[in-house]
């Protein structure tokens, strides 16, 4: 391979969804080269990777891109999926980024000489910096016990899920009540259909309380702005499940205790299935009380900030338990259950192995103080707690992107006057 032949940019982005636009722009306002290099088409997972009745579970005014910030009739409202798509068209067109679509980064090993070194599947080029903008959610998480099902019950990671109809006829069970789990089941459940739901370990919170969004309180008291250094605990948070809610109709609850009364059959997490049977942990109880408590406790902390503050506010509540299990069941026959398909709503594992760099923990996750990493030139950004509650919101991510820019540019700039000495 000739380096001479090879195209030099001061900066490669890779991934071409929010957090690699927002660097994008970032780079374009301080004068700075590069590229950006996206697999898919830019903002795909987007459209490609949400159900039909999607919406967003932050209200509207969180929205804050760089130089995008929500202009709509509705700023407490909650996009649904064609109107955060538009949204997002408007960013890319404001940003006009410098991109390659549908090109793949195959490797990025780092030069003798400095730099890096980045094969893609349109050929070669190098970089002074990477920006990895790739977000942490590469490959679905489906359970080896799935090869084990019968063929004849459909089988679908939330990445896949659209809607209702696109399942066969019958039961469905969804694996997970993190925030996919949850409004998935609530999807399924409110299209009509019988839905069995394996509860994990997601805490809950209210959608309104006291008169106002809790997003709007909990922006008010500070939680979105606390670094990950000043939790209590500190990058632990970072493995953290979301609490589900949902901006559907309006915004709501979700309430598990009430899907159970109206006919969704909730169980604990789904173990094992021994080959007539599927197996669940004994934990449906705790886990509901668990959510419960979170719940609660979330509230609380606002009734303490408007006691603190003297707001004047509806008067405080306390959420109690609706429905309650009769008892665990820690087994369910499949074939009597009428299950006809399964949603696996269990998240995703990051895949990283193309970056050829010394930055990653045991588990594979990259270790990094606000986005910048013990590795020259290496970053990463549009992880959940990059820096903060809000890092994975379109609302900070802009706010992490500048941090990072200025520190490539600070770097720059030193090596131009190491040059010119």
């Amino acid at each position: 391979m000739n380096e001479n032949r090879v195209q030099h940019y001061p900066v490669v982005i890779v991934g071409g969804g929010q957090a690699g636009l927002s660097t994008s722009y970032h780079l374009t306002q301080q004068g700075i080269g590069h590229l950006v290099i996206e697999k898919n088409k830019a903002m795909h997972a987007w459209a490609t990777q949400r159900w039909d009745n999607f919406c967003l579970v932050t209200p509207n005014w969180q929205c804050d891109l760089p130089g995008h910030p929500y202009d709509g009739p509705e700023p407490d409202g909650f996009m649904v999926k064609e109107q955060i798509l538009a949204y997002l068209d408007g960013f890319r067109a404001k940003v006009d980024p410098p991109i390659r679509e549908g090109v793949a980064v195959r490797r990025v090993t780092p030069r003798a000489e400095g730099g890096f070194h980045v094969s893609t599947t349109s050929g070669d080029i190098s970089a002074d910096h990477v920006v990895v903008a790739s977000g942490g959610y590469h490959e679905p998480v489906v359970p080896r016990m799935a090869e084990r099902l019968p063929p004849a019950i459909a089988q679908i990671h939330s990445a896949q899920y659209r809607n209702a109809g696109q399942l066969p006829e019958g039961a469905v069970l969804v694996v997970g009540s993190g925030q996919s789990g949850a409004q998935i089941a609530e999807d399924l459940h409110l299209a009509g259909r019988k839905v069995f739901l394996a509860v994990g370990n997601a805490p809950r919170c209210a959608r309104f309380y006291r008169g106002r969004d809790v997003v709007t309180w909990l922006a008010d008291m500070g939680y979105y702005d606390m670094p990950v250094e000043e939790h209590p605990l500190r990058e632990g948070v970072r493995d953290n499940t979301n609490h589900y809610v949902t901006g559907r109709d309006g915004g709501r609850d979700i309430d598990l205790r009430k899907f159970a009364r109206e006919g969704m059959e909730l169980y604990g997490v789904l173990r094992d299935y021994d080959g007539a049977k599927l197996v669940f942990d004994t934990n449906l109880n705790a886990a509901l009380d668990e959510a419960d408590r979170t719940y609660n406790g979330i509230n609380a902390a606002i009734d303490r900030h408007i006691a603190e503050k003297g707001i004047e506010a509806p008067p405080a509540s306390r959420y109690e338990p609706v429905w309650q299990p009769a008892g665990e069941r820690p087994t369910l026959d499949l074939a009597a259950s009428g299950i006809a398909a399964i949603v696996w709503c269990i998240g995703f594992r990051p895949d990283f192995r193309w970056l050829d760099a010394p930055v990653f923990n045991g588990a594979g996750h990259p270790q990094h103080r606000r986005g910048v990493t013990a590795s020259t030139g290496v970053y990463f950004i549009g992880l959940p707690w990059l820096h903060t509650w809000g890092s994975g919101r379109f609302g900070s991510v802009g706010r992490d992107a500048a941090h990072i820019v200025d520190h490539i540019a600070a770097r720059l700039a030193g090596a131009g006057r190491e040059s010119a000495a």
